[in-house]
C-alpha cells in the first residue's frame, strides 16, 4: 500500500529566518509521524538552510521547479544537479502558476519531468483546469492532455518516482475548494488514464494529491476520498499549526 504524502509549497514566501523557524516547527511536530510522508518545498535561496534544519528528520526536502538542461548558459535557471546537491529528493513540475503566469507549455513540462527522473528525483507533476475550462466541460480533456504529455516516454519503472497533483486552478489561493466529490471525480479520471497508459498495478502505486485551498477544516473530508492520496498545500503550509493540522487529518483517515 502506498504511503500518503503531504507536500507544502511555500512559493515565493518567507525570509531566511522565517523559513528556518517554519522548518523547525514542522520537524519537531512530525518526529513520530509514521503513516505518511511529509515534504516541504521552500524558495530556492533557502533550500540549503532548510535542508540543514531538516537533516536526519522525517521531513523531506523538495524544490519548486528545475530547468530541463543539466548545465549551460541559462541565466537565472536552476538544474537538477544543483537541487540534488542541496539535498532535494523531490521537485514540483508544471505547477499552475508556472503554466499560467510563466507560460510553461506541456512540451517544456514533459522535458522537466525527464530531467527530474534522470537525476533520480521524485517528480510531482501538477495538472489542473481553469474555471473557464471546467464551465465549458473540458476538465477531463485538459487533465488528459497535461497528464499524458508529462508522462510521454516515462517507463513503468520510472513511473514509481512520479507523483501526480491535481490542482484545479480556480481553487488555488482563492479560498474556493473543490468539493470532495469533484476531487474524487478528477482523481479517479487521472487514475484511469494512468491505468490505460500502463496497467492497474502500476496505477495503484502512483500517489495522486489534491491541491487547492487545502486547510485543516476541509482536509479530513478530502483525504477520505478513495483516490486522494495526500495533499499539495499552499498557503496553509506557511503556518506550523495549520500544516500539522492537515497532516493529522490525513493520518486519521489513512
Amino acid at each position: 500500500m502506498k504511503r500518503p504524502l503531504i507536500a507544502g509549497n511555500w512559493k515565493m514566501n518567507t525570509t531566511r529566518e522565517q523559513a528556518v523557524t517554519l522548518a523547525e516547527g514542522i520537524r519537531d511536530h512530525t518526529r513520530n509521524t509514521e503513516h505518511a510522508d511529509v515534504l516541504v518545498c521552500p524558495p530556492f535561496p533557502y533550500l540549503d538552510a532548510v535542508g540543514s534544519t531538516l537533516k536526519d528528520s522525517q521531513v523531506q526536502l523538495g524544490a519548486q521547479d528545475l530547468y530541463h538542461q543539466p548545465e549551460g548558459a541559462y541565466t537565472g535557471e536552476v538544474s537538477s544537479q544543483m537541487i540534488t546537491d542541496l539535498g532535494c529528493r523531490f521537485v514540483l513540475i508544471g505547477h499552475s502558476e508556472r503554466r499560467h503566469i510563466i507560460g510553461e507549455s506541456n512540451s517544456l513540462i514533459h522535458q522537466k519531468v525527464h530531467a527530474a527522473l534522470d537525476a533520480s528525483l521524485g517528480a510531482v507533476l501538477c495538472v489542473g483546469e481553469t474555471l473557464e475550462q471546467r464551465n465549458n466541460g473540458q476538465t477531463e480533456t485538459i487533465l488528459e492532455q497535461q497528464l499524458l504529455a508529462g508522462l510521454t516516454g516515462v517507463s513503468e519503472k520510472q513511473l514509481l518516482s512520479v507523483t501526480v497533483a491535481y490542482e484545479p486552478v480556480w481553487a488555488i489561493g482563492t479560498g474556493k475548494t473543490a468539493t470532495p466529490d469533484q476531487a474524487e471525480e478528477a482523481h479517479a479520471h487521472l487514475r484511469k488514464l494512468i491505468t490505460e497508459r500502463y496497467n492497474t498495478d502500476s496505477s495503484e502505486l502512483v500517489r495522486v494529491l489534491y491541491g487547492g485551498s487545502v486547510k485543516p477544516e476541509n482536509a479530513s473530508e478530502l483525504m477520505s476520498q478513495t483516490n486522494v492520496d495526500g495533499a499539495l498545500v499552499g498557503g496553509a503550509s506557511l503556518y506550523v499549526d495549520s500544516f500539522i493540522g492537515i497532516i493529522d487529518a490525513l493520518i486519521q483517515d489513512s
